[in-house]
């Protein structure tokens, strides 16, 4: 079985999707046998089409995403909206399979890490059991210090030791944008802690080459130099 990331985040809306998709285009650029999935949507499946973008339109959008719901809630009550019921052990099978058939495998969450997503498991509970390395993605603003340390904390144990943290700026970086990752790094391994740039996105993917400034970054992530689970 490949390398397993899963992407999740502070919030809904924080930049999984963009961080997801630009780095398995890194990785696929680099020569690495790379595959990214977001097993739900809710509310549209705009998500998915771009992680399908990013990895040239090869693999089929029920592929990346075989559960999606019309519903812009929770996966698990928009599945319910719609009298489906997805269990845990489906959602667990599925990226397994994608998994044994790739050198790294990333999964991107819906929500945060604690929302229901199938009867009966969260993001979380996906971690725990594929012995997945957190990414957790946070808007770089005020707050962000506290919303990353919570979610780390509910992290489990030994996942937690291996989670990075990326910090997405949205805008011109202020004060408190300039201040989040020196303080967050009193908690965390100075190669645990990346901030990505502000890009235009998603007209980035349409670009022959990532910009400079964002390999970089993703260099730091490290994700190549890790062993296989």
């Amino acid at each position: 079985m490949g390398k397993i990331y899963f992407v999740t985040g502070t919030d809904t809306g924080v930049g999984k999707t963009v961080l997801t998709s630009v780095l398995v285009r890194y990785l696929r650029d680099s020569g690495v046998k790379a595959r990214a999935v977001k097993p739900f949507c809710s509310g549209g499946r705009d998500d998915a089409r771009l992680l399908r973008r990013a990895q040239s339109n090869e693999p089929k959008l029920d592929d990346i995403n075989p559960w999606h719901f019309r519903a812009p809630l929770a996966p698990v009550l928009a599945a319910r909206m719609e009298s489906k019921r997805v269990k845990g052990g489906q959602v667990l099978g599925f990226l397994r399979e994608k998994a044994a058939a790739c050198e790294v495998l990333l999964i991107e969450g819906a929500g945060g890490l604690m929302s229901p997503l199938a009867e009966g498991i969260d993001s979380r509970d996906l971690i725990a059991e594929l012995q997945a390395s957190p990414i957790v993605v946070c808007p770089n603003r005020l707050g962000a210090v506290n919303q990353v340390r919570l979610v780390l904390a509910a992290l489990p144990g030994q996942r937690r030791q291996a989670a990075r943290v990326v910090l997405m700026n949205n805008v011109r970086p202020n004060g408190v944008a300039l201040s989040n990752p020196k303080l967050l790094s009193e908690y965390l391994r100075p190669d645990r802690l990346v901030t990505f740039p502000r890009i235009n996105w998603p007209a980035v993917l349409t670009q022959k080459a990532l910009p400079r400034q964002v390999r970089r970054q993703l260099q730091f992530l490290n994700l190549k130099s890790d062993s296989p689970n």
